[in-house]
């Protein structure tokens, strides 16, 4: 039987590969250079460099960035929207809101499809699903001609109350299926029967728009996977945090659209769990981002409001993760007001961060650490030697001379000082100001430079532990190992709970039921390893907003109207329990167990650290004699007094003084902060 899990997680550096074996319970990882023009090269050559034959593997899951890449870079395919007449500019119009309100200059960016892309064609259906005025099928015949002499590849039909009545979106896809009958056809009920239109709209334009790159990339790779050797189903990581097979990529693929960022916080979560702490924050630090997760009782947080672009919302359950323009390769520079700033601007990888010595100038967080020692001159094993005295130029001509600051190390250790707030108050808005103590959470950092602030970043919010997976370059990949086929299905239900027919309630969960296990079923999951959950989404009478509780049964609805009051006075601070409650839509989530490798605690090591050097490192304003660690020396067990540096092939890690970092049965650096140090 074939013994391997691979997981292939594809980044706009590298592609990273995690490989466990369930024969002795041992994982290795590697990484590769993406290929932008083609992902599926990166793919290819990470799994050939992991030395994996494919006929030995029994899974292979794929978090990709192919969706998201296309969204931003807006290479699409020719495509059309029809809508009802009159409602041809829902999703240029848009809800009126902007990312910066006070900024009159910074406009939202144009739809993803031009106005000359988008036709109306005569129907209306009222919000009650009653047809006032009939489909103009001969319109929609002509106008499927019309869009065939374009050339068009792929349509989205978005009728303005079809969550209420989908049969004129139904009927327009027949007609329009048989005037083009090589496109890919999308309606917006069968993506998304939800009330508002603009949100509907622009899922399912956006949904078109992906399906033809999206599925033929995953059918290019299935092909070539199955063709070495692969016997299984290719699974695909999704925003929601699970995995679809390539038959479900192709109806919905743009559940992928945040497919890479769901892996991190889905290996935060298990890394937290796995060690003990329930609840934790996930700090994904790469070279120009920082993604921010949060887990509150072994769950992570999902959100419907999330968007790769602002101003084009895709209402899809989503992973909620917080990205910020924080990275190592982040610039330092002063603003016009003569402060100080850290990002959102990057060196990227050309030219890179001074230090790198490829014609960089400005200074980065790169550059802030290594002028402090808290990095060595030496990265990847030695693969790249970085220039200290290029770094120290860097910084003292843009940053310590301009702001007359006493020397070249003060200004890094200002420039990383601001680096950890901008982190902290990102953390802030996903814990404080959902109504959660960040000082009851555990801190999870990886990514290529979170060991290196980790620490410091838990000081600033009062987190007392910080947890370093064992590979924390390519964590991300293995929270592709660690998801299961699921599905999210919803619908409107919008009635008072008091006056709601819990016998209806019931029949259509078990409609909803029925779709979720057909789904289960074609991408081959047996019916005792499918899981069914059922939730609730409700509010006060009056409100726009509504929060999501689960519920068991129709039966069970007085203990989720108990259960909404709970979760409107976290969050929001105050509740209403006089208030009528209302229930506004109905939520399934379905979920087909996939085997997960079963990981084994390291043995109890014997013997001390070993110091394989000391170097001065700056810490709060002076030079600390500091001893540095390798970190594949360090066994289970082991335990490390801070100051201390502890070296490795993917990362950094710093232990500032007056912390104690131990290494669990799990080979995370745990690092312990003192308390009242925050």
């Amino acid at each position: 039987m074939p013994d391997l899990r691979v997981a292939v997680d594809v980044g706009g550096t590298f592609t990273d590969v995690c490989v466990f074996d369930d024969s002795d319970k041992t994982m290795h990882v590697t990484k590769v250079p993406s290929t932008p023009e083609d992902p599926m090269q990166a793919v290819i050559s990470g799994i050939e460099r992991a030395a994996v034959s494919l006929e030995d593997v029994q899974l292979l899951s794929h978090g990709t960035t192919v969706a998201t890449n296309a969204l931003i870079t807006r290479r699409f395919p020719k495509a059309a929207m029809v809508t009802t007449e009159g409602f041809r500019d829902v999703i240029e119009i848009r809800d009126g809101t902007k990312d910066d309100l006070w900024d009159a200059y910074n406009d939202v960016s144009g739809p993803y499809l031009r106005r000359r892309d988008r036709f109306e064609v005569p129907e209306r259906i009222d919000f009650s699903g009653n047809i006032t005025q009939p489909l103009d099928e001969d319109a929609v015949r002509r106008l499927g001609q019309k869009l065939k002499r374009r050339e068009v590849t792929t349509v989205a039909v978005c009728f303005l109350n079809s969550y209420a009545n989908p049969s004129h979106e139904v009927r327009a896809k027949e007609l329009l299926q048989e005037e083009l009958p090589e496109a890919d056809i999308s309606t917006s009920a069968e993506i998304l029967p939800e009330i508002f239109e603009y949100d509907r709209f622009n899922t399912a334009v956006a949904n078109a728009l992906l399906g033809p790159l999206v599925s033929g990339y995953v059918e290019r790779l299935d092909e070539k996977l199955k063709g070495d050797g692969y016997g299984g189903d290719l699974l695909l990581l999704h925003s929601g945090g699970g995995s679809m097979t390539p038959a479900m990529v192709k109806k919905y693929p743009v559940r992928l659209a945040a497919s890479g960022i769901a892996a991190g916080a889905i290996a935060a979560q298990h890394v937290a769990t796995q060690a003990g702490y329930p609840n934790a924050i996930g700090l994904d630090m790469g070279g120009t981002s920082t993604d921010i997760s949060l887990v509150h009782d072994g769950e992570v947080r999902i959100t419907k409001n999330w968007e790769v672009e602002y101003g084009h919302p895709i209402v899809f359950p989503s992973i909620e993760v917080l990205t910020i323009g924080a990275g190592g390769g982040s610039l330092a520079h002063i603003d016009i007001a003569g402060s100080l700033r850290n990002g959102p601007q990057s060196a990227g990888a050309t030219p890179g961060p001074a230090c790198y010595n490829q014609g960089g100038d400005q200074p980065t967080n790169t550059d802030a650490n290594l002028l402090l020692n808290r990095l060595g001159t030496s990265l990847a094993g030695g693969a790249m030697t970085l220039k200290r005295d290029l770094s120290e130029q860097a910084v003292k001509q843009v940053i310590s001379e301009p702001l007359e600051m006493g020397s070249s190390e003060q200004a890094a250790q200002a420039i990383l000082q601001v680096a950890n707030a901008n982190m902290a108050d990102a953390v802030r808005l996903v814990s404080i100001r959902r109504g959660y103590d960040p000082r009851d959470f555990a801190l999870v950092a990886f990514g290529g430079a979170g060991a290196l602030h980790g620490a410091d970043v838990a000081k600033e919010l009062g987190i007392p532990t910080v947890l370093v997976p064992p590979n924390p370059g390519v964590t991300s990949a293995l929270g592709c190992l660690l998801v299961d086929v699921q599905h999210d299905l919803s619908m409107m239900y919008p009635t008072l709970a008091s006056e709601a027919d819990r016998s209806d309630l019931e029949r259509q969960f078990r409609i909803m039921q029925g779709d979720a296990t057909e789904r289960l079923r074609q991408e081959g999951v047996d019916e005792p390893d499918q899981r069914l959950e059922r939730a609730i989404s409700m509010r006060y009478a009056g409100q726009w907003r509504s929060l999501q509780v689960i519920i068991n049964s129709a039966t069970d609805l007085e203990q989720a109207i108990a259960t909404f009051h709970e979760e409107h006075e976290r969050q929001f601070a105050f509740r209403q329990d006089s208030q009528p409650v209302e229930i506004y839509q109905l939520h399934l989530k379905a979920v087909g167990k996939t085997p997960k490798p079963a990981f084994v605690p390291a043995e109890p090591a014997e013997g001390k650290p070993e110091v394989i050097a000391r170097r001065d490192v700056y810490f709060e304003g002076s030079w600390i004699d500091t001893a540095v660690y390798d970190r594949d020396a360090l066994g289970a067990g082991m335990t490390i007094q801070g100051p201390a540096i502890i070296e490795q092939l993917d990362a950094t890690t710093v232990v500032p003084p007056e912390a104690t970092a131990e290494i669990d049965e799990w080979l995370n650096i745990r690092i312990h902060l003192p308390k009242g140090k925050a």
